[in-house]
C-alpha cells in the first residue's frame, strides 16, 4: 500500500468515525433525550458535552480536519483528476459543514449550557434554557450529520476509483 492510499484509508476511517458518531447520536441519543423533562434533559446534555471532550474524540474530530487536506494534497497532479476533486470536496465540506458548524453553532450553545447552574433554576428558567438550546443545537447537529455522511460517501467513492487510477 502506498503512502497516498494509506492516508486515503485513514481519512476515510476517521471521517466515518465522526459521521458514525453523529449518526448514532441522531438515531438514539437525541430521541431518548427528547423524552426527558427539562431538568433531566439539560443535565444529560451537560454531562454528555463534558464527557465527549476527551482525547479519543479530539484525535478523530481534529485528525479528520488535518487528514483530509493532506490526502487531497497527496492526490494533486498537474492534470487534476476526478479523484482530486472528490477529495477536495470532502475536505471543504468537512471543514465547513462539520468542523465550522460545530465550532460556530454547537460549541457556543454547549458553553451556555455548561455555565448554567441548573439546580438553582426554576421551572420557567429551565424551560427557557431548553427552548434556547435544543432546537438550535439539533439543527446544527443535523447539518453536521448530513455533511459528514456525505463526506463518507465521497471518500468511499474516491477510495474505489483510486484503485483504477
Amino acid at each position: 500500500m502506498t503512502m497516498k492510499n494509506l492516508v486515503l484509508l485513514l481519512s476515510t476511517v476517521s471521517t466515518a468515525l465522526i459521521g458514525g458518531l453523529f449518526y448514532a447520536y441522531s438515531c438514539s441519543v437525541l430521541p431518548g433525550l427528547t423524552r426527558l423533562n427539562d431538568l433531566s434533559f439539560l443535565q444529560a446534555m451537560q454531562s454528555i458535552n463534558r464527557a465527549i471532550l476527551n482525547p479519543l474524540f479530539f484525535i478523530s474530530f481534529m485528525g479528520t480536519l488535518i487528514l483530509l487536506p493532506v490526502c487531497t494534497w497527496l492526490f494533486y497532479e498537474k492534470n487534476t483528476s476526478l479523484l482530486f476533486y472528490l477529495l477536495l470536496a470532502a475536505a471543504l465540506l468537512y471543514a465547513g459543514g462539520v468542523f465550522l458548524v460545530t465550532m460556530v453553532g454547537n460549541v457556543p450553545l454547549n458553553d451556555i449550557l455548561d455555565g448554567a447552574s441548573l439546580e438553582k433554576m426554576n421551572a420557567n428558567e429551565l424551560s427557557a434554557l431548553r427552548n434556547k438550546f435544543e432546537p438550535a443545537w439539533n439543527l446544527y447537529h443535523s447539518i453536521r450529520t448530513v455533511i459528514s455522511c456525505l463526506c463518507i460517501v465521497i471518500l468511499a467513492y474516491a477510495a474505489l476509483i483510486s484503485r483504477t487510477t
